[in-house]
């Protein structure tokens, strides 16, 4: 994969941000996709930068990213915080929406991986509804455990390599889109992968997003809470918001320390 990221590429708890809007963000994947260059791109959120600062291997994995921007509001505040802020929070379910639209207008193609079945299916036809140019290349919904199936994973990879994408949009979940972009992203070198988390669902109608007020006031997560309690408490409550606490005050003392350099 290439190297695209910007010479001012950001830390936050050792984790790579690009000061990059969206549509910074859609116009680089379109240039490489013109030079023929693939790449990923990671939009890491509190979770993400959490269970990085606990683990050296997801950390390093996210740090080969060629494009790494700020999912989470917390994440963009520590940026502010800390003397280096980003210009926008950028979402993987933004960036599905966004980078399809360019790819409609560029006749390029796009590929669905991840979720329930039926899902990347619903979700492609709500692109499709949204940009009539798109051409989708394929989908897919993988088994559960796929992952630690090498013939299921093989047959996940002949799908792609037959479909031959040039946008491969992978909801599956942090860490395991991550590992299987990790897996698969040299198998197509010109193609760009996001890891869109669920991104897909929204898009299907299977999930519901925050109303749009609520995303830049970082109330997104309290809103998922509240459709999905049983499945999101003991992340969102017990260990993300207690790490926001610690990632912002760490942005605090951390521009405090410049100050006093």
């Amino acid at each position: 994969m290439t190297a695209t990221h910007s010479e001012r590429r950001l830390e936050v708890r050792g984790l790579p941000l690009d000061p990059l809007t969206e549509g910074q963000v859609v116009e680089r994947v379109m240039t490489a996709l013109r030079l023929g260059r693939g790449g990923w791109i990671a939009t890491p959120n509190v979770d993400h930068v959490r269970r990085a600062s606990r683990d050296a291997r997801l950390a390093g994995l996210i740090r080969t990213a060629d494009i790494s921007v700020a999912d989470g509001a917390p994440v963009v505040w520590a940026t502010r915080l800390a003397g280096q802020p980003v210009p926008s929070r950028v979402t993987g379910a933004d960036l599905l929406w966004s980078l399809s639209g360019a790819a409609a207008l560029e006749g390029r193609s796009v590929y669905l991986l991840g979720g329930e079945p039926g899902v990347p299916e619903r979700a492609a036809e709500a692109l499709q509804a949204a940009y009539p140019a798109l051409k989708v290349a394929g989908s897919c919904s993988p088994p559960r455990g796929f992952e630690q199936d090498p013939e299921q994973m093989d047959n996940c990879l002949q799908g792609l390599l037959a479909a031959a994408p040039d946008i491969v949009f992978v909801g599956l979940g942090f860490p395991k889109q991550e590992n299987v972009i990790s897996t698969f992203a040299d198998q197509l070198p010109g193609t760009w992968w996001l890891g869109c988390g669920a991104a897909l669902p929204f898009a299907a109608g299977d999930l519901k997003r925050a109303p749009a007020w609520m995303r830049p006031l970082g109330l997104e997560w309290f809103f998922r809470l509240a459709h999905e309690p049983k499945r999101l408490f003991r992340r969102y409550v017990m260990e993300d918001a207690p790490f926001a606490f610690v990632l912002l005050t760490w942005a605090v003392l951390t521009r405090v320390r410049l100050a006093l350099r």
